[in-house]
């Protein structure tokens, strides 16, 4: 019997690279960055990808609609450590469904897998109900970015 791959289906021209540098305020008293700050690199990979490809929060607010996560995943690899820059590679899975399902790969200076993770959006409207299928500005924008 065949088993269906478990591997994602990452689009693999839609990916941004977001670098930036551990701050005092992001590391511990061990100067160690913060485990729960990884979260927060990751927005700022998630931002930029928005920013790059056109799929930022606003233009999905212009279009009626906000994408609160709904799964997070976060697994630590090698620490990161205050003033050290690290770089934060996004790409977004493909799926037929109505979510937006990012991936994420934190390395440090070294070029070393520092953590790795996903989020799961979903699309909410104005008045906060679900979305079952995908908006159309969303449909249009694959077909735009050949997603």
């Amino acid at each position: 019997m065949k088993r269906k791959s478990t591997l994602p289906k990452i689009v693999e021209h839609l990916t941004t690279t977001y670098e930036s540098y551990v701050s005092f305020h992001d590391a511990d008293p061990l100067g160690i960055a913060w485990h729960g700050n990884y979260v927060k690199f990751f927005e700022k990979g998630r931002e930029a990808f928005g920013r790059k490809h056109k799929l930022d929060y606003g233009s999905i607010y212009d279009n009626g609609f906000s994408t609160p996560i709904v799964h997070l995943s976060c697994d630590y690899k090698v620490t990161l450590k205050y003033a050290e820059y690290f770089k934060v590679v996004t790409s977004i899975e493909k799926t037929s469904t109505a979510k937006v399902i990012m991936h994420y790969q934190v390395f440090n200076k070294d070029g070393l897998l520092a953590c790795e993770g996903k989020t799961i959006q979903v699309f909410v409207d104005l008045k906060g109900e679900l979305a079952l299928y995908s908006p159309q500005f969303y449909e249009d924008w694959k077909k735009k970015v050949n997603y």
